[in-house]
């Protein structure tokens, strides 16, 4: 055995002890631990069903609380809050399941949950999460566990609780995976483990597993079918066939990317790809139908109706709402009866927008009688931003009024060109892709119809920028009526792109091809990712009914997205990769510094170079370097958020620069605007002289502001001041509190060296142990 193979399993025994010592819900050891009880769940011991209760299934609600309670061990304390029996579909029959959620209380306060789902036929777990909830506990910086570890827990894990899959799964290597060390106490790792079928991946069957950075597990699923049947194929492409395919078949797509939290907004061009899938036989693309059907090669209209609305004097709430009257279907008696105005500064104009919302209701005798409608109205353009209303009466001797898909159409089509006439040479029509849903229905039934007009400018789409209308099928009325529209310029000709063979090279970087087996169902979710499936559904994108196909799934070969350390877009201009968050350029391979192997803070430093707290030049690094002030506060802004580049207080600046010397396109405006927004550094004469050299005691003083330590630092009598060189220093306190914490250290001679400047490899090992006593130092409550 190697000594790195030694040192793991003495890590995880060492862990099993302590779990064992303390109670801890299932982690590391576990399978050693509950190997006596795991026999419950792999030979699926099954009692009869209660003759009280009204389930009738093979497992009872009893028998699913001891299994729960043995399969994850879940300690005594845990009281069962609740039991919920329920079927689920399978591909081919249904399957029942017990749903436990478990309790910890004290003195009146929940501690902690666990939830586990069983299934009523066999016994066995298909679901636990452990939340713990418990003020006490102290999150570990770094991390007890890295992913190595973590996996082989997942691994132990499934071992016990789904032995009976061994030898048919197989670890996705890409799931999960973020190359960065987190800059959080409240680490987790995540593991698929996809179903294999004659060695290939079934994506739809996996067993997940979730683990934290103190080796605990906390999160389970088994997503199982045995009862889906499998094409008996074999392919007839070899994947860089298959790439090839795919390449020949790419279609590009323009749209305009608004990274969120950028310095400085502004819509950037994008090359977009959407993944495709191939018939891994015939080599053909499987073609996807969604729910709605975009035409844009006819806009509402061919040229604008009107002009662009612009601002003028601010309308009253009455005016405003005479606004919507003329626009929509009010009733006579409809009186309004809430109207509030507010103002807010627009990212996109940096401009002062004015808004009424206003709520109307219809009342008789004094009593509502089931009507109200709402909307919002721009008081300077008097654009009806928004409309919909509800009506408890309506469906009720009203069938005179109803219409047709086709009639509704026309009422959309109608309004957005009375509303919008400036944008309607710009607004596509989107349409439900299936009307036959339609034909058989009565409008009581369909309720409503519902049209989408995306954006494009210059054949550009928009995705920002879109209208929504919903007809009523009983009333023929505008049920819902939303346009949002960002003030952002646009050029009037398309600049000069690069060429599209240039995008799709940079593309194949970004996607590899996998053979693999897929339910087609309708052909339309095949190679969605199952994160972007259950958000598809959730939006109702997706009729989660009309993915189950009545076929085998079938041999197909689809695209799938490296792992990256960040989201990412290509711009089309550039070639460049970008971030989705921030826009600054970026990188689909890891930075490595050049210049720091071997050297004494090579993790520390990696570490802020893999969240661009420090930026490589040449490839390098310059670890010895001094550290500038800008750098620093970019470094300590970054560990305290997490490595976020996400910066809300920055945004409400609207790009208004805090220092004269740190304009709003300045790489370090966001971190210093966001530093001054908390506190960490005052604004002074008004300058920031990012440029400048720091001194230890500075960084001291920084440490100390971001761990809310300050004030308490001012009072230095409380501290044991024993600096050889004291009567040196202006900030003693902050110098005791980061010395006494670990994070900054004296030198053998006891000296703080307060003007001595800092290094960049000093500033990054620095705040790692900053992060680490942020951990150490959560606070616990003085009682319970």
């Amino acid at each position: 055995m190697s000594r790195s193979k030694r040192r793991r399993k003495q890590w995880l025994v060492t862990l099993a002890t302590v779990i064992a010592l303390t109670g801890t819900i299932p982690s590391a050891a576990f399978a050693d631990r509950i190997a006596t009880t795991a026999t419950v769940s792999t030979e699926h011991n099954v009692a009869e069903p209660s003759s009280e209760s009204p389930v009738n299934a093979k497992i009872t609600k009893e028998k699913a609380d001891e299994l729960s309670r043995k399969i994850v061990s879940i300690p005594k304390e845990y009281t069962l809050q609740n039991a919920n029996y329920q079927t689920s579909a399978l591909y081919s029959g249904k399957q029942g399941s017990w749903s436990m959620s478990y309790v910890l209380r004290k003195n009146n306060k929940s501690l902690g949950t666990i939830n586990t789902r069983i299934n009523a036929d066999t016994g066995e777990l298909i679901y636990y999460t452990n939340y713990n909830n418990d003020p006490t506990r102290k999150p570990s910086y770094p991390p007890k566990a890295d992913r190595e570890q973590a996996q082989e827990i997942a691994s132990s894990f499934i071992g016990v609780v789904g032995s009976s899959y061994k030898g048919q799964i197989k670890v996705d290597e890409d799931f999960g995976v973020d190359t960065r060390q987190p800059l959080t106490g409240e680490v987790s790792y995540s593991f698929r483990y996809n179903r294999l079928v004659d060695g290939l991946p079934f994506m739809d069957n996996y067993i997940q597993v979730m683990v934290d950075g103190e080796g605990h597990i906390i999160n389970y699923e088994l997503n199982w079918d045995a009862t889906v049947k499998f094409e008996n194929a074999a392919p007839k492409l070899t994947s860089e066939q298959a790439m090839a395919r795919f390449r020949e078949e790419a279609k590009l797509q323009l749209s305009y990317m608004l990274p969120y939290s950028a310095k400085k907004q502004v819509p950037i061009l994008s090359y977009n790809l959407s993944t495709m899938v191939l018939d891994a036989v015939t080599g053909k693309p499987i073609e996807r139908s969604g729910r709605y059907v975009e035409n844009t090669t006819k806009p509402v209209a061919d040229k604008a109706l009107g002009a662009k609305p612009t601002a003028g004097k601010a309308l009253t709430a009455e005016q405003a709402s005479q606004k919507v009257a003329a626009a929509f279907d009010l009733p006579s008696t409809a009186k309004l009866e809430d109207s509030s105005y507010s103002e807010y500064m627009d990212d996109a104009s940096g401009k002062s927008v004015s808004v009424w919302g206003l709520n109307w209701s219809v009342k008789q005798e004094g009593k509502d009688i089931g009507y109200s409608a709402w909307a919002e109205v721009n008081a300077l353009t008097g654009e009806v931003r928004s409309f919909s209303y509800y009506d408890g009466r309506e469906n009720k001797d009203q069938k005179d009024k109803a219409v047709t898909y086709e009639q509704a159409k026309s009422k959309a089509l109608e309004i957005v060109k009375k509303q919008l006439p400036g944008y309607v040479q710009e607004l596509y029509l989107q349409e439900e892709a299936d009307l036959s849903q339609y034909t058989t229905k009565k409008p009581e039934e369909i309720g409503s119809y519902s049209f989408r007009f995306p954006r494009y400018v210059n054949g550009v789409n928009v995705p920002y920028d879109n209208v929504y209308v919903r007809i009523n099928a009983v009333t023929g009325s505008v049920q819902d009526y939303n346009a949002q529209f960002f003030n952002y310029t646009y050029p009037s000709t398309l600049p000069t792109l690069i060429d599209k063979d240039k995008a799709l090279d940079e593309y194949n970087k970004y996607y590899k091809v996998e053979l693999t087996y897929a339910l087609l169902g309708d052909d339309s979710y095949i190679g969605i990712p199952i994160e972007k499936y259950n958000v598809m559904v959730a939006a109702g994108e997706i009729n989660p009914n009309d993915a189950s196909g009545s076929g085998p799934a079938k041999l197909v070969y689809r695209m799938v997205k490296r792992p990256l350390e960040e989201n990412v877009f290509l711009d089309a201009q550039t070639g460049q990769w970008r971030a989705v968050d921030s826009g600054e350029v970026t990188s689909l391979i890891k930075q490595k510094a050049a210049d720091i192997a071997g050297h004494w803070a090579e993790r520390e430093l990696q570490l802020m170079i893999d969240y661009k707290a420090l930026d490589l030049e040449d490839g390098k690094v310059r670890p010895n370097q001094t550290v500038t002030r800008g750098e620093l506060i970019k470094m300590l802004v970054l560990s305290m958020n997490g490595g976020s580049r996400n910066m809300p207080m920055a945004a409400l600046s609207m790009g208004q620069a805090s220092f004269k010397d740190v304009a709003a396109d300045s790489s370090y405006f966001v971190y210093i605007e966001e530093a001054l927004a908390n506190d960490l550094i005052d604004k002074g004469d008004g300058s920031f002289n990012p440029e400048g050299k720091v001194d230890r005691e500075e960084m001291a003083e920084l440490i100390v502001r971001a761990l809310g330590y300050n004030t308490l630092a001012d009072h230095t009598d409380i501290f044991n001041v024993d600096f050889a060189d004291a009567s040196k220093l202006e900030k003693k306190g902050q110098a005791a509190i980061v010395t006494g914490l670990g994070i900054m250290s004296k030198d053998s001679k006891g000296n703080f060296r307060p003007s001595s400047e800092v290094s960049r490899a000093e500033a990054s090992a620095a705040f790692f142990r900053f992060l680490q006593a942020k951990a150490d130092l959560k606070e616990a409550p003085l009682r319970d």
